[in-house]
């Protein structure tokens, strides 16, 4: 499976993809990008298996990309902030988690 991690925290992202390999080696991240512009223009020529993706990114809120390119790809929303949950579900998410995230939830 591959994976895109769109986090603007490198040690969050760095902590995700070491949940990911130990949860399955099999999964390969494709991409690990860290604001809207970058992640809009990474979208455009590439679909992952699977996004997670931060809220709140260093250029602003990660909502922003999907005005911008239609993303396929299911989505696992990862941050510390539960007020965007239900915004969340209307963009193609199939899961929220809370950070810092646990094995078990990801699992």
């Amino acid at each position: 499976m591959n994976v895109a991690i769109i986090e603007d925290e490198a040690l969050a992202a760095e902590r995700l993809e070491r949940l990911l390999s130990d949860l399955d080696p099999t999964i390969v991240v494709s991409a690990r990008l860290t604001s809207v512009s970058s992640s809009i223009a990474w979208l455009r020529n590439n679909r992952p298996d699977l996004i997670f993706l931060d809220i709140q990114l260093s250029d602003g809120l990660s909502f922003s990309i999907f005005e911008s390119v239609r993303v396929e790809s299911p989505i696992i929303f990862t941050t510390a902030y539960d007020q965007y949950a239900i915004k969340a579900f209307k963009v193609n998410s199939v899961d929220y988690l809370l950070k810092p995230i646990r094995s078990e939830d990801l699992q």
